[in-house]
């Protein structure tokens, strides 16, 4: 059965995180609250998880969901390699609005999708987010939508697309209006060093560009 907590009060909070570990543990569905949209979250070491969350927002294994973490310490587990540059952009960015590609390890026993040895990362800055990140360890978490409609800033929001397809919705009040910004590092430490934006969003350009400087490839058209 769907339920909805209210994060602001302490009584449904508590109970509302309490399920939704329960829940991701069972690999159910959740969403949550991010510093961006919200999120529909599943074990990202679930392929059977993953798999519901992409069947629930009419997704297929060619969009694979991103991977959120409760902290820069996680980034050296989950990623091959982390180059200078990208560890300067977590110091910049993190906690907060940037998902960054990178090559994954091998050794890692998960199926996020088509996604050719790669990971998107983020940490988010919400500490409803950031709490159950730190109990559960890393979750694939996309945005709270059915593919095709505008991401959801609100668990109402949310529940009218998803409904009873997500098993808790944690209800933390309006969220941000952008998703992050997604850039590719996968080229660094090649003869083509370079970072691609794959989608501008909370976290801008000419931002990125103060800390990478040429980096930063340049827009296409």
């Amino acid at each position: 059965m769907t339920q909805t907590f209210d994060c602001q009060d302490h009584a449904q909070l508590l109970a509302g995180m309490r399920l939704a570990r329960t829940a991701l543990s069972r690999g159910e569905l959740v969403v949550l609250p991010t510093d961006t949209v919200y999120g529909l979250a599943a074990d990202a070491f679930s392929p059977a998880a993953v798999q519901r969350l992409l069947d629930a927002k009419g997704r297929t294994r060619q969009s694979p969901p991103p991977v959120l973490v409760s902290g820069v310490n996680t980034l050296a587990a989950l990623a091959s390699t982390v180059p200078d540059a990208v560890h300067k952009l977590v110091e910049e960015f993190w906690p907060g609005g940037l998902t960054i590609v990178l090559d994954a390890q091998a050794s890692l026993a998960w199926d996020l999708g088509d996604t050719a040895g790669t990971v998107a990362l983020r940490m988010p800055s919400n500490p409803v987010a950031l709490e159950l990140l730190q109990e559960t360890g890393p979750l694939a978490v996309s945005s709270a939508n059915l593919t095709g409609r505008p991401a959801a800033t609100t668990a109402a929001a949310a529940l009218e697309m998803l409904g009873d397809s997500v098993s808790v919705y944690l209800d933390g009040g309006p969220s941000g209006e952008q998703s992050s910004t997604i850039i590719d590092a996968t080229s660094l430490g090649t003869a083509d060093e370079r970072i691609v934006v794959l989608r501008e969003g909370a976290v801008s350009r000419e931002a990125l560009r103060g800390v990478v400087g040429e980096l930063l490839a340049d827009p296409i058209g």
